[in-house]
């Protein structure tokens, strides 16, 4: 029976003393879990140790009330998803990354106009080389956190790379850049700070401002003269204050004013952060970004991005900046602390990359000329481009049904693209979000225009 209700409290995941305050010395003396068991166990909990060693019956920690009356939530909610025409379908691709992918259901590859391989480099010959060499000369993975036995020389060294690509003093690698950005402002900002939002910035550093404990102000997205209040407002009541934005925001393809920002940020003495994941490494002459793209190269404080899209599209994030925030980080950022290293042939694939941009930028070069050929024609067309000149080309429609339609319709003509809806962007705002990457041709590009022009005329959409 001690044995039983361990291996329950192990399943479980909750320490047995909260279940009954008896159930601690159930633990502390096995001898008498027999006695204590008989006497103060629930059936329930007896019942469900029972199970743990027959295998014969699935382990539920609910009654069938309220499992039933959770599966009756559950299916509502998605009934709503459904009729609201919001609901989002995973297609199986079937084959590597590319601009022609083999997708399930289509007995001809088809068109790739919605994913963040901005350049390509998903299955770059040299770039899947690099990860096949670490594989065999370090492993598939660590089985470790970084600080315990989960360091290479080869996140030393990408990490030596991104600092010297970002023109800054140190970086340091995480999971996601979702980690990087959940790691990065509990571990910097107290109460006596103030972190300043835009509006519109990404779940990720949403949810990571959520975590810290400083004074939290959100202001209209972009308005310049919002943010400027509100850092009036917080300059004699905060020891700190941090301005964080995207640098490009996902959803609409606009970039952030950041040489206003960066005005604001000298004259009421705050630092600024920056999420370039829809920016580094092809955004700017040489890939580097906001900062380049604007003619501000290396003014911001702290920069998060991804190596999860343009730089190899396989996985992990990083912060860059000053050498005593990364040691901070190190010390402190739990994600970066209690998750897994980088599987070196990651690492691996992420390095290449850089020594690619830093080498040669006519990718970014041929990205941009496929981003303004596409917003071009379209816009001729009588089509509403949302954004700047950004790769992220979001077609407008407003409504829901009618992007996921239109959606299944470009797949029909071998074009694969996705219609965004809430909860992803504001309810009334859906939109087709068209990705372009180095790899289209031009042959490509007029595909795919030419197919949105076909359909939406059909729909009166132009």
């Amino acid at each position: 029976e001690a044995t039983s209700l361990g291996f329950v409290r192990l399943l479980v995941g909750i320490p047995l003393s909260l279940w009954h305050p008896s159930f601690l010395l159930l633990s502390s003396f096995p001898e008498s879990s027999t006695m204590l068991a008989s006497r103060f166990a629930s059936p329930l909990l007896r019942s469900v140790s029972a199970r743990c060693f027959s295998c014969t019956t699935p382990v539920y920690s609910a009654s069938n009330v309220a499992r039933n009356q959770f599966e009756e939530i559950v299916g509502k909610q998605l009934e709503d998803i459904r009729e609201a025409g919001t609901w989002k379908t995973e297609r199986i691709i079937k084959s590597r990354q590319a601009n022609l992918v083999y997708v399930d259901g289509q007995s001809e590859p088809v068109l790739n106009f919605c994913a963040n391989n901005y350049l390509g480099l998903s299955s770059h010959i040299e770039v899947i080389a690099a990860a096949q060499r670490a594989l065999d000369t370090h492993g598939a993975g660590l089985s470790s956190v970084r600080f315990i036995c989960g360091t290479q020389d080869i996140h030393m060294d990408l990490e030596t790379k991104i600092a010297e690509f970002h023109s800054r003093e140190a970086a340091i690698l995480y999971a996601s850049c979702f980690d990087a950005n959940a790691g990065l402002f509990e571990a910097m900002l107290t109460p006596e700070d103030a972190v300043l939002s835009d509006e519109l910035n990404h779940a990720s550093i949403i949810d990571g401002i959520r975590l810290c404990k400083a004074q939290k102000h959100r202001y209209t997205h972009m308005d310049m003269a919002d943010l400027e209040s509100k850092l009036a407002a917080v300059q004699s009541t905060s020891r700190m204050r941090l301005i964080v934005t995207d640098g490009v925001f996902s959803m609409d393809g606009d970039v952030a004013p950041l040489g206003k920002i960066m005005e604001l940020a000298k004259k009421y003495d705050a630092l600024v952060f920056i999420d370039e994941c829809h920016a580094t490494g092809f955004l700017g002459k040489t890939g580097r970004g906001t900062e380049e793209y604007l003619g501000l190269r290396s003014e911001v404080d702290i920069i998060n991005s991804t190596l999860g899209k343009a730089l190899g599209g396989a996985a992990g994030g990083y912060t860059c900046g000053p050498a005593g925030l990364i040691t901070l980080l190190r010390q402190k950022s739990r994600p970066y602390l209690f998750s897994n290293s980088l599987p070196p042939p990651v690492v691996a694939s992420a390095s290449k990359v850089f020594d690619l941009l830093m080498h040669d930028s006519s990718l970014t070069e041929r990205v941009a000329n496929n981003t303004t050929l596409f917003r071009t024609r379209m816009t001729e067309a009588g089509f509403k481009i949302m954004g700047d000149n950004h790769p992220i080309c979001p077609v407008w429609l407003g409504d829901a049904r009618l992007a996921s339609d239109i959606s299944d319709e470009m797949l029909e003509r071998g074009i694969y693209v996705i219609g965004f809806s809430f909860p992803v962007v504001p309810k009334g705002k859906a939109r087709i979000r068209v990705q372009l990457s180095a790899v289209h041709t031009t042959e490509d590009v007029n595909r795919c225009v030419d197919a949105f022009i076909e359909i939406g005329k059909r729909k009166n959409v132009i």
